[in-house]
């Protein structure tokens, strides 16, 4: 079993707000002796379903742009790798680090606060229609996302519905960001010619009761 190590610059350009990139002051700032996370990718499918493994790796010498370091974990699934071998890569390929950054506290938010969302909105990998109630608990943000092709007995069911991260919302449009602590209740749709999200005035709750 052979592997690669995956593009971390990739990943995060597809998910900005989901996939957690060390900034570049951080990589910067590594040295000999610090660990980072790279993503070890197998050729052929995993026992487990995925595509390979997050390990440590411990820096042993570093250039301005090549890295050099010894595998600081026993891998489950990939054989062909042991612990303490030797493993050439770049800062694209580095995932996390032990390093204190202020960026990560940032992440940490879209992951940990929740978001409703109906399924056909992941589906569609669009929303059009989004409502904030009074939130259910401390991660929840109280906003519920809906595509807008949604009918009345989807929306009545329960199961159609999913409590996720809201960095999954803002990954498709992160024009949110500066409505997403606007007043409760509010709603906001999205404008068929400009496509932007607008605020509807006076609009009925009521009907959610």
């Amino acid at each position: 079993m052979t592997w690669k190590l995956d593009n971390v610059i990739e990943l995060h350009r597809e998910a900005p707000y989901t996939f957690y990139l060390p900034s570049e002051h951080i990589i910067e700032q590594l040295k000999a002796g610090d660990l980072v996370k790279l993503i070890f990718l197998s050729d052929v499918p995993l026992e487990n379903g995925y595509e390979g493994e997050r390990m440590w790796v411990e820096i042993i010498e570093r250039t301005e742009l090549d890295f050099r370091g010894k595998l600081a974990n026993q891998p489950f699934y990939l054989k062909s790798l042991q612990h303490g071998d030797s493993i050439t890569f770049k800062s694209i390929h580095i995932c996390n680090t032990q390093l204190d950054e202020p960026y990560s506290k940032e992440m940490a938010y879209y992951f940990d606060n929740k978001v409703t969302v109906s399924n056909d909105v992941l589906l569609r990998n669009e929303f059009n229609f989004m409502l904030r109630f009074e939130p259910d608990n401390e991660s929840d943000l109280g906003w519920v996302f809906f595509s807008g092709h949604e009918q009345d007995d989807f929306n009545s069911d329960s199961n159609n519905f999913q409590f996720i991260s809201v960095g999954k919302m803002l990954n498709i449009d992160d024009s949110i960001l500066e409505f997403l602590s606007d007043t409760i209740p509010c709603a906001y749709e999205r404008d068929t010619d400009s496509k932007k999200l607008l605020k509807i005035e006076n609009y009925d709750f009521s009907i959610h009761e």
